[in-house]
């Protein structure tokens, strides 16, 4: 399989400050690779250093075989793109947007209508040309950003945390596009994400990253099961718990993960296991809910995240679980920290890895 880039004993120092140290990693061509890790861990420093926008304070890159340099790194930047995680648009239409960077390479005016028609086809917003991208809503205006970068049909894309903090439908169509993508134009991608779920679902390989160093390389399911005590220093990693798992004979299982908490699954399985539960499968409530649902919590809310439409929740139930809200139902229930809350989840919402 051919090496699209190769990074080898790459370190970057900001000051005293060690944002990567000694990192070693290889990305093949035409593959979605995933850059998984908490806030500081390094991961936007080490794509722009795939995208020739930082030099490293230390160690060697190759693009295409051949070492980056002061001679050719112009040829990185124009067959790399970066999609940043705070979307920057200029404030006119769609359409001038996605247009700016193919007038920079001397698009004729045919090509480029062509090409932003086609973009916007991809990311679903086929009626947007003329709009003001700067009104659109946070998802519309990520997915415009990620038409921009696809309308100059680079070899790679790197992506810094796409999805972060837009709503699920958003969510979904930026993932299909990039599937899509990367199954009919074998665009090598490189995605930066706190997001285990997105990793599993786009990636073949990720890589770990914690306080500047590679933990860890290899198929999403081998990362997922590291020790629980690495995981558990991944921040974001939320709802993941190891514990003893035991039969129930009803077609169920029951596993300890400790301090009185016991998870109720849809399968069958003896032994050690890790399992999670996505916070958004949790359902929150201020009095006992009465459902159908295997797994039911009483606890106390112990911190509040705000990211716009959502509200995402720490609660200290036994283990601490994270639940995930639209910020209409925060208000309405006015919740607040130490605020008293039940939490319950289906059986066949917990997964194991």
């Amino acid at each position: 399989m051919k090496t699209a880039i190769k990074l080898e004993n790459i370190s970057k120092l900001y000051g005293n400050l060690t944002a990567l140290q000694e990192v070693n990693l290889q990305i093949f061509e035409g593959e979605v690779f995933s850059l998984l890790g908490p806030n500081g861990s390094g991961k936007t420093t080490l794509l722009r250093i795939m995208a020739g926008i930082e030099e490293p304070t230390s160690g060697e890159m190759c693009f295409n075989s051949v070492k980056v340099d002061q001679a050719n790194i112009n040829d990185l930047r124009l067959k790399t793109t970066m999609v940043f995680q705070k979307t920057a648009l200029f404030n006119t239409s769609v359409y001038k947007n996605i247009a700016y960077g193919l007038t920079l390479r001397k698009r004729s005016k045919k090509e480029t209508d062509e090409k932003v028609k086609e973009v916007l086809k991809t990311v679903q917003l086929e009626d947007y040309t003329r709009r003001p991208a700067k009104k659109l809503s946070g998802g519309e205006q990520q997915r415009v950003a990620l038409a921009r970068a696809l309308a100059l049909d680079t070899e790679v894309l790197l992506l810094d945390e796409p999805t972060a903090n837009i709503d699920p439908k958003n969510v979904s169509i930026i993932e299909e596009t990039l599937s899509w993508v990367n199954k009919e134009k074998k665009t090598t991608m490189v995605i930066a994400t706190h997001n285990m779920f997105q990793t599993e679902t786009l990636a073949k390989r990720a890589a770990l990253l914690l306080e500047g160093r590679i933990v860890k390389v290899g198929a999403p399911q081998e990362i997922f099961t590291l020790p629980s005590k690495l995981l558990a220093s991944y921040a974001r990693l939320e709802n993941v718990f190891s514990g003893v798992s035991k039969v129930t004979g009803e077609g169920t299982s029951l596993v300890d993960v400790g301090d009185g908490v016991q998870i109720e699954t849809a399968f069958e399985k003896t032994g050690n296991t890790t399992v999670f539960v996505r916070p958004e499968d949790i359902i929150l409530s201020l009095n006992p809910i009465v459902s159908s649902a295997r797994n039911s919590f009483e606890g106390r809310i112990v911190e509040i995240s705000d990211l716009g439409a959502i509200v995402r929740l720490r609660i200290k139930a036994g283990r601490d679980f994270t639940v995930q809200i639209t910020k209409r139902s925060f208000n309405d229930m006015q919740l607040n920290i130490d605020s008293k809350v039940f939490l319950a989840f289906k059986a066949s919402s917990v997964q194991t890895v």
